[in-house]
């Protein structure tokens, strides 16, 4: 997202007039959470800022700065907060067009703790506003997940949404953590699961995209 980055993190990124941080926070207001854990590192500051803004949900600030965490570290370092249930993970650069029922809801209600430690919200590869990789993931009819090999194309491109339980950081070190290595743990212990998006997910990864993303937006909502 250079050079809109080179002054603003990405997720005060503006999208249909609103950051995108804003969309997903709105998204998990609108599902019924009540406080929402943030991790703030680059430019942290313009975040704390603009959080402090926020009514529902609550925001809680989990700081990351002068520490590289990661995407799993970052999480493993919040569960304090987060509680012993299973909670909602959401990136806070993913945007997409709901359908007729919340994908959120849908995540909530399809979440089984017995089988899953991480059921991802899964979108398809072919009509994602935006997207042009080979994808993340092939899905099972039960669910589960098989990580695209590596000279592969996969259907499936992981949406940046899940919910987690905490036993999926069980005997994860402290310190970096990659969220992607514990996923292909899950994987192989047969206890990652997907869900495909209903709607339209959009890739928002350069500043050409932001357009294309808001006229996707524009056309859902005539």
């Amino acid at each position: 997202m250079r050079p809109l980055t080179n002054s603003t993190p990405k997720p005060l990124i503006k999208i249909a007039g609103r950051p995108l941080i804003d969309h997903v926070l709105d998204r998990l207001a609108d599902a019924g959470v009540e406080q929402a854990v943030v991790n703030v590192h680059h430019f942290a500051e313009q975040m704390q800022q603009h959080l402090a803004t926020r009514q529902r949900p609550k925001i809680v600030i989990s700081d990351e700065r002068g520490l590289l965490l990661g995407t799993g570290g970052g999480v493993k370092k919040a569960l304090p907060e987060l509680g012993a249930s299973p909670f909602f993970h959401v990136n806070s650069d993913t945007i997409w067009i709901d359908g007729v029922k919340p994908n959120l809801a849908q995540l909530a209600d399809s979440f089984d703790p017995a089988a899953t430690d991480a059921l991802l919200l899964l979108a398809p590869t072919t009509d994602s506003v935006g997207y042009s990789g080979r994808g993340d993931f092939a899905m099972a009819p039960d669910g589960s997940l098989l990580k695209r090999a590596e000279l592969e194309v996969a259907p499936f491109v992981y949406a940046g949404a899940a919910v987690l339980s905490p036993a999926l950081f069980k005997g994860a070190p402290d310190g970096e953590l990659s969220l992607t290595a514990l996923f292909d743990r899950a994987a192989q212990a047969k206890r990652l699961h997907g869900l495909r998006l209903e709607g339209v997910w959009m890739h928002v990864g350069t500043p050409e995209a932001i357009a294309e993303a808001e006229a996707a937006i524009r056309s859902s909502v005539n």
